[in-house]
């Protein structure tokens, strides 16, 4: 069997594949620019942007299942026309397919729901490799995290989870039309994130808490648009009860137990050390 992974370059995706080929089966990875892609040996690397659905069309030919994502685009954008990827799909033969979301679903979720196709909506929560790339600067420079909401809970799920997650719903079958909550085994508060973090790279990393209104200055400080600042603020100051309540999906979907946060912590560690 072949098996489609679609935005193959980015955190999760790369682990999908991996995840595949470590289950041996064949995997074609879309990617736009596939001489940068610097995926596994063994991997057939192809062109292709789901912005722009046509030049998707033959990477589905002879393909049993494809892990789509549903932004397209390093803004993340939402993509322009899922229901034409949808159709090319069914055309070609894919029986199924997972989607990485989050967002409110899309055109792509509404066409999969629509055909006989067996697809499964894969939701994470919050992404622990999200630390990496807003503290791993900070702690390594100032030792110093600057946030607001310290006693927001979350149960941040490992990427390499969802990979398993969709490696196994792809390969294995018989999760047609579900629709999966992955997180991690432990809801954390932002303080206790950033004590294992410190435990982990062997050195204090001071905490502190920010007003909303000096989170708001420090995240246009650092570039970000007012749309990305009032949405981080609702999201992190609002919480909803599903990003902080633990489910054991990790486990029911792979047999394996979810990676908690003090593992991830230690994988990276070098990304935080001066």
């Amino acid at each position: 069997m072949i098996f489609l992974v679609t935005g193959a370059t980015g955190t999760v995706g790369r682990l999908v594949v991996e995840e595949l080929l470590q289950a041996g089966q064949q995997v074609r990875a879309l990617t736009r620019n596939p001489a940068k892609a610097g995926l596994p040996e063994g991997v057939e690397v192809v062109a292709g942007d789901l912005a722009e659905p046509d030049s998707v069309a033959a990477a589905f030919e002879g393909v049993t299942g494809v892990h789509f994502i549903n932004f397209a685009g390093d803004d993340y954008a939402p993509l322009p026309d899922g229901a034409r990827l949808v159709e090319l799909a069914v055309k070609a033969g894919v029986r199924r397919a997972t989607v990485l979301g989050g967002r409110e679903d899309g055109a792509l979720e509404q066409a999969l729901a629509a055909t006989d196709l067996e697809w499964t909506l894969l939701h994470p929560v919050e992404f622990m490799s999200n630390t990496l790339r807003w503290w791993a600067r900070t702690v390594r420079t100032e030792g110093v995290i600057k946030e607001p909401y310290a006693d927001r809970l979350s149960a941040l799920v490992h990427e390499r989870d969802i990979a398993a997650v969709a490696a196994t719903v792809l390969v294995e079958g018989g999760h047609g039309g579900r629709t999966y909550t992955l997180t991690g085994p432990e809801a954390i508060t932002l303080r206790e994130k950033v004590a294992i973090l410190g435990a982990s790279i062997g050195r204090d990393v001071a905490f502190v808490e920010l007003t909303v209104d000096e989170a708001r200055a420090k995240w246009a400080a650092d570039g970000m648009g007012e749309q990305t600042i009032e949405f981080l603020v609702n999201a992190l100051g609002n919480t909803p009860e599903v990003g902080y309540t633990v489910v054991p999906t990790v486990r029911e979907v792979t047999g394996r137990d979810a990676r908690g946060f003090a593992q991830w912590a230690s994988e990276n560690a070098d990304a935080f050390r001066e």
